[in-house]
């Protein structure tokens, strides 16, 4: 693959060289369902359809070239983390992951509190729990630890060609 051919004698094979023997690289979420997007984007909740393809394009494409570095390295220093799936899991599903809302952010102004940062004059939700963003763009706490369960215990649907358990271990 030509990515992969240009990749391996750039910056990510300097990696290599200098001495890197495991590097995370992790794709890209749903950019396109984060309350910021749904307030510019969506009438009806939906996800902002471009950005959504963008992302479908892009991240096979890295893990592909990941994999390609790989193989030219000759071992699997460039692990990818895929935190699309990890973030649309618990978006597709919020019942399943105890979330009671998945579009409005729990801090923020406007539409899904999806406008501007999260300060003094925003709307502040009173349970964040039950929310899947903090703000216009971040998942809330515990959000995050469903994404990190993943990284560290993740199948290879979640984490290519390994966890950062089998990593550590």
């Amino acid at each position: 693959m030509m990515v992969a051919e240009f990749t391996a004698g750039g910056a990510r094979a300097r990696l290599y060289e200098l001495g890197a023997r495991r590097v995370l690289v992790t794709g890209t979420g749903p950019l396109g369902c984060v309350p910021a997007e749904l307030a510019l984007h969506s009438q009806n909740g939906e996800c902002a359809a471009e950005l959504m393809r963008d992302v479908n394009l892009f991240n096979p494409q890295l893990v592909d070239m990941v994999r390609g570095l790989n193989r030219a390295i000759g071992a699997n220093v460039f692990v990818t983390a895929n935190t699309y799936r990890m973030n649309f899991d618990y978006l597709s599903n919020p019942q399943k992951y105890g979330f009671t809302n998945v579009q409005v952010a729990c801090c923020g102004q406007g539409p899904y509190n999806g406008i501007g940062l999260c300060t003094a004059a925003s709307n502040v939700c009173a349970d964040r729990e039950g929310f899947a963003f903090w703000d216009a763009f971040h998942p809330t706490e515990r959000a995050n630890r469903i994404i990190v369960g993943q990284f560290m215990h993740g199948d290879t649907d979640y984490m290519h060609p390994m966890n950062l358990s089998t990593i550590l271990a």
